[in-house]
């Protein structure tokens, strides 16, 4: 009973590689509050990119993206990012982020060419829908920190101003704008901030146009070719 339920997890993982992914971007958005503030948390935390780093590297192999560029990031990303922590050279952090920020687009970017790659729409591209977007979210909060390291200063909340932004309020301002809801305390106020706010803006409404909005004429226009079939 034991191996059947766990040849049958495989198969589905098999089937919704997208799945997983986002599944474990939503239950990152839990657990980080909980990491960040000790050096425990934050050896679990680079752990747990690792873990998200294989799932996107998953994710791209199964999009028939080309896979070697996804590794050439994602390696030097995980070293350095161990280094920055366990190594204590903090230094270090900017450069994985940016490697990372680049797998993450380069993954985004991937899936994105799954889901369009045809007309038909499976549930697997359903939940790559959703995996892309935590993607960009992700990606553009690499950003942030990146901007805000090598330009102090460049975001400021209505508690701490003057502090330096942490990993949650900078990935909590990433999905505030991406979604275009709006709702972040957190304003860039340097002109290289401004410019990759204005950038994610422009994504998340290409995407809902694009991408979004194709995914559901195709899955409305399948359900309706189907309801006539019955007829």
């Amino acid at each position: 009973m034991a191996l059947y339920t766990r040849l049958k997890w495989l198969v589905t993982a098999r089937r919704h590689p997208s799945a997983f992914l986002l599944a474990v971007q939503l239950l990152g958005v839990l657990l980080y509050p909980a990491m960040e503030n000790t050096d425990a948390g934050r050896a679990m935390f680079g752990a747990f990119g690792i873990v998200v780093l294989a799932l996107a590297l998953w994710v791209v192999n199964r999009s028939r993206s080309i896979n070697w560029i996804a590794w050439c990031l994602a390696i030097p990303a995980v070293g350095l990012s161990l280094l920055s922590v366990w190594a204590e050279y903090p230094g270090l952090l900017v450069y994985a982020h940016l490697l990372e920020g680049a797998l993450y687009f380069y993954t985004a970017a991937s899936l994105t060419r799954y889901m369009l790659d045809d007309h038909k729409v499976t549930s697997d591209e359903l939940f790559a829908a959703g995996a892309t977007f935590t993607l960009l979210a992700w990606a553009f909060a690499f950003c942030f920190s990146v901007c805000q390291q090598w330009y102090p200063g460049s975001f400021i909340a209505a508690v701490a101003p003057q502090d330096p932004r942490s990993w949650v309020e900078l990935l909590f301002l990433s999905f505030s704008v991406l979604s275009s809801v709006g709702l972040s305390d957190i304003v860039p106020v340097l002109p290289q901030a401004r410019a990759l706010v204005m950038l994610e803006s422009f994504a998340g409404v290409m995407y809902i146009a694009l991408v979004v909005s194709r995914l559901i004429g195709l899955t409305t226009l399948r359900r309706a070719s189907r309801d006539a079939d019955q007829k």
